[in-house]
């Protein structure tokens, strides 16, 4: 790829940008959008606009960006929780990290890969037309000496990103205490699930648990509540919710048509009046079959082997966790309970064959989805390969002649195809995440995080490199030997597309995300023909499980190409500080926090971050023999060793506090609500905070729910009897 293609590809998106961002200025200053760009700030009832006509609100501006960047990290927290502080940590630590990089990369290793002479010298007349590689590690010559300070680099890097990974992992951890020790008592902390519970011939499982926890935790078991199959009775509550929303639309349309009513129009109404007798007809069964099937649901037999066991400390529930209950170890099998509203009650209905079943489909699906997306890789390469592309369609020879559109497909339609795929997988890991049985979303959702970072770093990175089969690819692997010499061929060669894709898929990413066009089109559609669409205003949640592998990738590309591709520097950061911006706003006004795991998504990043930067060792050791260093190539050994050690070290100091709160904290916390007045009220509350949504009463249907008075009548008196 010459210069003048990657200016195009800037340019364009640049362009893009510049104009999602002035829309997005103007478009939510008017207050019909309110519920598009500030649905979690409406459903609080915080947002007040006028309604009166103002110039200012079709003026664009900066105010939300300033507002953004003002916003401290305490505010955030009290916003949208801990998890969104540590989201944003990864911009925080992003923009040190390639900070630092971009100094060394831009001032120091760009003008020696620049002035070298490998390739062959630069013609500034025309250099537009240069290729990228000039400004690349290949334009160095073989066996120079200034490659000992990419040599030196390399070592900086490593110091510095391990010294800030550090310091970035200490602060969470304590940011992650602090949260705790400041926390109200919640549910989950006292709260803990048991699984492979064995039924009494005489008794139900739920006498089952009442027996065997009274008896080995008696001083500190409170009380429990069985799950239970249900999942016919959500059917149920979905099919009489879709009909209530139809009725209402119904009747809104037969009531906006009597305000114009005219003789042409009785016809119409009878036909409405017919339909909505006999939705209302329905929607009664549907009510009568839900208090059928949840009183059935209730009853012994609907009994699923698992419960949530209630204790009084959250030592005691720690302790029942990670001590084995049982001489049988797959019996009584005991883990922390997830937040209530974390809780994925669809798991419990699928038994524990179908679950394993679910899980070898998840792996051989994925493995058909890897296969598969070489197609779309494939496609991408030969865009980016003029000579390749007129070999496969000959009919497009004279198109591209011309330097425009030639620049516009090398420059960057391989980036957007490729991104356009990317997009499309992170529902699909979701779907397979959630058919793998997890009893949280939270779970769930990092399972899906994590399937997607491997899947984004084999196909969007090594695919593109290695550019071959699955074969071919894991070829590379097979022979560790010849890794570092592998991907350092590979690797540098990709430089220039991985630049194009930071730019194309990042920046004009994130000003797509602050515009919101899916959500508007939808809003808009469902204030002008609200007879079809539903009108209910939903507050999204950050969908962590594609946002982070995305950040991640850029991550991995700017730490690969630190001294081989310098050029990708300054675009990786303007990528994390515009990250930073724009992700923090929509935290403010968007989106809402679904669930809280205090932080547990920091492992994965730091597990990222040494990959990456073992990957970019591994390449400088393989570039320094290629370019007949053998001695440089030598002495970069033991930075990986040296890297992998350092991550054992962190792995042993921090990881465990992300796993389970030590016991000194607990007892802590425990001693200092122990004369508290509010927790017999909140102990008495435990056991129908983890009800069953679907055995609630819903608001089609009134009746109380049967069980519950019995089982809070029992903690009742449990807890005065202490």
């Amino acid at each position: 790829m010459i210069l003048a293609a990657l200016f195009t590809s800037v340019g364009i998106n640049l362009g893009l940008c510049v104009l999602f961002f002035v829309l997005y200025s103007i478009l939510r200053n008017q207050p019909e959008n309110a519920e598009v760009y500030a649905p979690r700030v409406v459903a609080e009832g915080k947002e007040r606009r006028t309604t009166a006509f103002d110039l200012e609100r079709l003026l664009p501006s900066t105010g939300w960006a300033k507002a953004a960047w003002n916003l401290s990290e305490d505010d955030l927290l009290s916003i949208a929780g801990l998890d969104a502080v540590i989201f944003m940590r990864i911009f925080v630590f992003s923009l040190k990290v390639f900070s630092f990089a971009g100094v060394i990369g831009v001032f120091i290793l760009l003008p020696i890969n620049y002035e070298g002479d490998q390739l062959h010298s630069i013609d500034l007349a025309n250099l537009p037309n240069e290729s990228l590689d000039k400004f690349t590690i290949s334009n160095v010559k073989d066996g120079s000496n200034w490659l000992w300070v990419h040599f030196s680099a390399a070592y900086v890097m490593t110091a510095v990103v391990c010294y800030l990974l550090y310091l970035e992992y200490d602060y969470v951890c304590s940011k992650r205490m602090l949260y705790f020790y400041a926390s109200k008592p919640q549910p989950h902390h006292f709260t803990v699930l048991v699984r492979g519970i064995p039924r009494s011939r005489e008794g139900s499982y739920s006498e089952s648990v009442e027996k065997f926890f009274s008896d080995i935790h008696a001083s500190s078991y409170l009380t429990h509540i069985m799950v239970r199959q249900t999942s016919k009775l959500r059917r149920l509550i979905v099919d009489a919710e879709s009909m209530y929303k139809k009725l209402t639309r119904l009747k809104s349309l037969r009531n906006e048509r009597q305000r114009f009513s005219s003789g042409g129009f009785l016809r119409l109404f009878s036909q409405n009046d017919t339909s909505v007798e006999k939705c209302e007809k329905q929607l009664e069964t549907l009510e009568e079959n839900l208090r059928i099937q949840r009183s059935g649901a209730s009853s012994v037999g609907q009994e699923v082997p698992a419960a949530f066991v209630f204790f009084r400390s959250r030592f005691s529930a720690a302790t029942a966790i990670r001590i084995q209950q049982s001489l049988n170890p797959i019996e009584w099998v005991t883990e922390q309970a997830p937040e209530p509203r974390d809780v994925y009650w669809p798991f419990f209905s699928s038994s524990f064959t179908k679950r394993w079943i679910s899980k070898l489909i998840v792996i051989l699906a994925s493995v058909v989805l890897t296969i598969l997306f070489l197609i779309p890789v494939a496609f991408v390469q030969g865009l980016a390969n003029l000579d390749r592309l007129e070999i496969l369609f000959p009919f497009l020879k004279s198109v591209l002649t011309l330097t425009f559109v030639s620049q516009v497909i090398t420059g960057y339609l391989p980036s957007l195809i490729l991104y356009a795929f990317l997009s499309m997988v992170p529902p699909v890991m979701k779907v397979f995440s959630n058919m793998q049985g997890y009893i949280s979303h939270s779970e769930s959702e990092k399972s899906a995080c994590s399937k997607m970072m491997l899947f984004t770093v084999w196909n969007a990175f090594f695919a593109v490199v290695l550019s071959g089969s699955v074969a071919s690819q894991a070829e590379v692997f097979l022979d560790p030997r010849h890794i570092p010499e592998r991907l350092a061929v590979a690797v540098p060669a990709q430089a220039t597309f991985f630049i194009t894709y930071v730019v194309t898929s990042g920046w004009t990413n994130l000003s797509y995300e602050v515009t919101r066009a899916k959500p508007l089109v939808k809003d808009f559609l469902r204030r002008h023909w609200w007879n079809f669409l539903g009108g209910e205003l939903e507050v999204p949640s950050l969908p962590y499980h594609r946002e982070i592998p995305s950040i991640l990738f850029f991550w991995l590309l700017g730490s690969t190409y630190f001294f081989q591709a310098p050029l990708i520097l300054p675009f990786v950061i303007i990528y994390f500080l515009m990250g930073f911006i724009v992700y923090r706003n929509q935290l403010l006004n968007v989106y809402k926090p679904k669930y809280e795991t205090a932080g547990k998504y920091w492992p994965m990043v730091h597990n990222a971050a040494i990959i990456s930067l073992v990957l970019m060792q591994l390449i400088a050791i393989g570039i320094f023999g290629l370019k007949k260093l053998p001695t440089a190539s030598t002495l970069t050994i033991p930075l990986p060793v040296l890297t992998l050690l350092f991550n054992e070290y962190c792995r042993k100091r921090f990881l465990p506090n992300f796993q389970n709160y030590p016991a000194e904290s607990l007892i802590k916390k425990d001693r200092e609500e122990q004369n508290d007045p509010a927790m017999p009220d909140f102990l008495y509350n435990l056991a129908s905070s983890y009800r069953d949504p679907a055995m609630k009463p819903t608001r089609l249907a009134a009746e109380t729910e049967p069980g519950l008075s019995t089982d809070l009548l029992s903690l009742q008196q449990r807890l005065e009897i202490d």
